[in-house]
C-alpha cells in the first residue's frame, strides 16, 4: 500500500474516539482526525500513516463547521502546533459531552456496560487551571511543548490553560537546550522549577482538611484533590475499627481520609511503589498511627500477603490501570467495596470487566473535567460485591 503521508482529501467526520480525535473514513480506511468535531465536513491532511487499516490526520480546512466550534484560545492549538490541547476548538460544554461519550463507549465496548455518563465541571473555568506543567527546551534555549506524537518542540510565550506562576515564570529566560522543565505553583503561591521529574524543593499543598508536603506527583487542577477525596470519603463509608487499603497511595491523600473513618482502632494499609513518595506519605501522616505505609510495587506487596483483609479498597493506579494481578488479589482478600480513581477510561473499563468476573458490579460512576481543553478525564467508580 502506498503511504498516504501528506495526502489531503475531504471527509465527513463521525463520532469522537478515545485520544482527542474523531473518526472518519476514506477509501475503506479509518482516519483519526484531530482538530475536528463530529458532523463536520473538513479537508484532512494525513500526518501519520504506518500502513494497515487506519491513518492519522489533521483537519486543516473546515468546510461545514459544527455549532460547537469556537476559535481556540491559544495561537499554537492548531494543526502542526502544540500537542497538549485537543479540544480548544470546542465550547467547554461540548468538550465535556465529548468526554462523556468516550467514557460511555469504553465501558460499553470493554466492560459490556451501558450507563449514562455526565462529565462534571470543576471550579474555576476551562483556562488558567493547570498548576503543574512539564516543558521541553528547544535548540535555542526556549521552553515549549511537544507537537502531537512528535519530539518537535513548539516554543511558547504563554499557555492559556496554565496557572499564573508556571509557564509565565520560565518563558522569559533561556534554558539549557534539550533539557526538560517541571514547573509547579503550590497552595502557598510559591513557584517550584526543576530540571527533573522531582523537584529539589518541597511543595506545600492543601486538601482533605490537611496540609501535604510533596516533591513529586500531585493533581494538576487545584480543586481536584479535594473533590476526589470527598467522593472517596462518601463512597468508602467505613466505620471505626474497620480495615482499608489505599493502593498507589502517592503521598497519602486517600489514606488519610480512610484513617479518619476507621479511627485509632482501625487500620489502613497504604502502598506506593515510588519510594520518595512513600517516605513523604509516612511523614505526612505521622499523626495517624493507624496508617502503615509500604514502599513497593502493589502486586508484590499484595502477593506477600501484607496487611489484614480489607472491608474497602481505594486504588488510584497509573494510566495503564491496575491490571489482573491486582484485581485478583483484591478479590481474593474479600473486599466488599472498591473505590477506583481512574485517569484513563479504557484502563478503567478493562479493570471493571475483570472485577466483574469476581462478582463486583459497577454501582456508581462520577466523571470530572479535571483537564479542560484536553481529551483527559478523571473518573471515580464504586464497585460493590
Amino acid at each position: 500500500m502506498t503511504s498516504w503521508q501528506g495526502r489531503r482529501f475531504e471527509v465527513t467526520v463521525g463520532s469522537v474516539a478515545h485520544g482527542g480525535h474523531c473518526v472518519a473514513r476514506h477509501e475503506g480506511r479509518v482516519v483519526f482526525v484531530r482538530h475536528a468535531l463530529p458532523g463536520e465536513r473538513v479537508i484532512a491532511s494525513v500526518t501519520e500513516d504506518r500502513g494497515g487499516s487506519f491513518c492519522r490526520a489533521d483537519a486543516v480546512t473546515v468546510l461545514d463547521a459544527s455549532p460547537d466550534r469556537v476559535e481556540p484560545s491559544c495561537p499554537v492549538a492548531v494543526p502542526g502546533g502544540c500537542g497538549g490541547c485537543d479540544w480548544q476548538h470546542a465550547t467547554w460544554a461540548a468538550q465535556r459531552a465529548l468526554k462523556a461519550s468516550v467514557v460511555a463507549e469504553q465501558l460499553s465496548r470493554l466492560a459490556g456496560l451501558s450507563m449514562p455518563v455526565e462529565v462534571e465541571e470543576l471550579p474555576g473555568g476551562p483556562l488558567r487551571w493547570r498548576t503543574r506543567v512539564r516543558m521541553t527546551v528547544d535548540e535555542s534555549g526556549r521552553p515549549g511543548f511537544l507537537a502531537h506524537r512528535s519530539h518537535r518542540v513548539v516554543p511558547v510565550d504563554d499557555c492559556p490553560i496554565s496557572a499564573p506562576g508556571t509557564v509565565d515564570e520560565v518563558v522569559t529566560r533561556t534554558w539549557q537546550p534539550g533539557s526538560s522543565l517541571t514547573i509547579a505553583v503550590d497552595a502557598t503561591a510559591r513557584t517550584h522549577v526543576s530540571t527533573s521529574d522531582v523537584s529539589d524543593e518541597v511543595a506545600v499543598e492543601r486538601a482533605a482538611r490537611r496540609e501535604w508536603r510533596v516533591s513529586g506527583f500531585w493533581q494538576a487542577h487545584p480543586d481536584a484533590a479535594d473533590v476526589y477525596a470527598e467522593v472517596v470519603e462518601r463512597w468508602a463509608g467505613l466505620s471505626h475499627g474497620e480495615t482499608a487499603w489505599d493502593l498507589y497511595a502517592g503521598v497519602g491523600l486517600f489514606a488519610a481520609v480512610l484513617a479518619e473513618q476507621v479511627g485509632p482502632s482501625g487500620s489502613v494499609m497504604a502502598v506506593e511503589s515510588y519510594r520518595p513518595a512513600a517516605v513523604e506519605a509516612a511523614e505526612n501522616m505521622a499523626d495517624l498511627p493507624q496508617v502503615r505505609v509500604f514502599a513497593g510495587r502493589v502486586e508484590a506487596v499484595l502477593r506477600a500477603g501484607a496487611g489484614p483483609d480489607p472491608s474497602v479498597v481505594v486504588l488510584d493506579p497509573p494510566r495503564r490501570g491496575a491490571g489482573r494481578q491486582v484485581v485478583d488479589a483484591i478479590a481474593d482478600r474479600g473486599a466488599s467495596r472498591v473505590v477506583y480513581v481512574a485517569c484513563d477510561p479504557a484502563a478503567l473499563a478493562r479493570d471493571v470487566a475483570t472485577f466483574g468476573g469476581h462478582g463486583y458490579s459497577l454501582a456508581r460512576l462520577r466523571a470530572f473535567d479535571a483537564f479542560p481543553m484536553t481529551h483527559h478525564v478523571e473518573c471515580v467508580a464504586l464497585l460493590e460485591r
